[in-house]
């Protein structure tokens, strides 16, 4: 059976939306991603050092901050709450530059800053899927997605 050309339309446009609503999605996991990943990413030349959790809040920790050789020494520095297991833990740190607030570094801290990504890409599944009915990919985006999400898991 042949479709009109309202219906192709129809089609076409349907299409093109979910097509802008999946890649909206995902533009916006990165952005909000490389908002954290950029200080683990681009490190060289950031102070670099070691943190020991001391006290812990409702959304962020404290602690004491060992540098290494090129860096600063600093009293007391803060990171988010999610990255810091307890009191007494001992993680590697970069200094977000002109603040005492560090971001976790290595494996954990890089999967960490590249959640909200994973996230999108759970979302950007069911839309690629059903708006888009691409099941394959689909999947694929989705899986990875959901992959990075248990990986950050387990890391932390």
């Amino acid at each position: 059976m042949k479709r009109s050309s309202s219906q192709r339309a129809a089609l076409v446009g349907r299409r093109t939306a979910m097509g802008l609503v999946a890649l909206v999605l995902l533009a916006a996991g990165v952005w909000s991603s490389w908002a954290t990943a950029h200080h683990v990413v681009l490190a060289q030349g950031r102070e670099h050092g070691t943190l020991t959790v001391t006290e812990c809040g409702e959304e962020t920790c404290t602690g004491r901050y060992e540098p290494d050789a090129t860096s600063a020494a600093r009293a007391r520095v803060t990171v988010e709450r999610s990255v810091a297991a307890g009191k007494g833990d001992r993680f590697p740190v970069v200094v977000k530059p002109g603040t005492d607030a560090v971001v976790r570094t290595g494996v954990p801290g890089l999967l960490h800053a590249w959640m909200p990504l994973g996230g999108a890409m759970v979302l950007a599944g069911f839309v690629i899927g059903g708006g888009l009915r691409m099941p394959r990919t689909a999947w694929g985006v989705g899986t990875a997605g959901a992959a990075l999400l248990v990986a950050t898991f387990v890391a932390l």
